[in-house]
């Protein structure tokens, strides 16, 4: 088995194993994002490392910044994702809305399994999909949605600074960000891909949904 299926195997194994929480939230629309793993092309294995652990070094989560155009969060990082259509599981929106958004076409095959639902302070429940889309995809982002592309390594969101922590406006909810090289990345994608490095990476069973977002992603 090569290191990539040793790593797709175990994400798979510790997503099945996770009971995760749905979220019920009168008057909140249902939306899904694809946490979508791949190769980021480089990186150093440590020696002593299980091979699984291995491709995990190589290994990297596709983000994008939003385009300036857009009328709400613009060129804030996210997730590819949108609504959950009449019809659509948040599986078939994940999918739809990456292939929208990064113009990378998979199948339900690639779909290893689901994370927490976290509700958004602008009134989404969001279901975050967990993709295996391998290594060397190609990209065509949409111009009018997505301002680039980008494979951040796994290993950045398993810092030893992650997650950073400040006071929120209500006690027992701090906002979450993650770090991304100088710069970092604000819930609620912040806290989706603090939970995916928690339970898919490290096998715990850590969950998010208290955490705050940013005054400035609440719209």
């Amino acid at each position: 088995m090569r290191c990539d299926d040793l790593l797709k195997h175990h994400i798979t194994a510790r997503l099945t194993a996770f009971e995760r929480q749905h979220a019920i939230a009168e008057g909140a629309r249902a939306a899904a994002v694809a946490v979508t793993v791949t190769d980021e092309g480089h990186g150093a294995a440590l020696p002593g490392m299980p091979q699984y652990a291995r491709w995990q070094a190589n290994a990297a989560l596709v983000l994008t910044r939003r385009s300036m155009r857009l009328a709400n969060h613009a060129g804030q990082w996210a997730l590819p994702g949108g609504r959950i259509d009449p019809g659509e599981t948040p599986e078939d929106t994940a999918l739809r809305e990456l292939e929208e958004e990064v113009g990378l076409s998979l199948g339900h095959d690639a779909i290893l399994g689901r994370l927490d639902d976290f509700v958004t302070r602008s009134g989404f429940i969001m279901t975050p999909v967990v993709i295996w889309a391998g290594p060397h995809p190609e990209f065509h982002p949409n111009e009018h949605e997505v301002e680039s592309v980008h494979r951040i390594a796994v290993t950045e969101f398993m810092r030893e600074d992650a997650p950073l922590l400040d006071d929120g406006p209500e006690p027992g909810r701090p906002v979450l960000r993650m770090p991304v090289g100088s710069d970092w990345i604000a819930a609620p994608t912040a806290a989706i891909l603090y939970q995916f490095s928690e339970v898919c990476l490290r096998g715990r069973r850590t969950r998010v949904a208290h955490f705050d977002q940013p005054a400035f992603a609440w719209r």
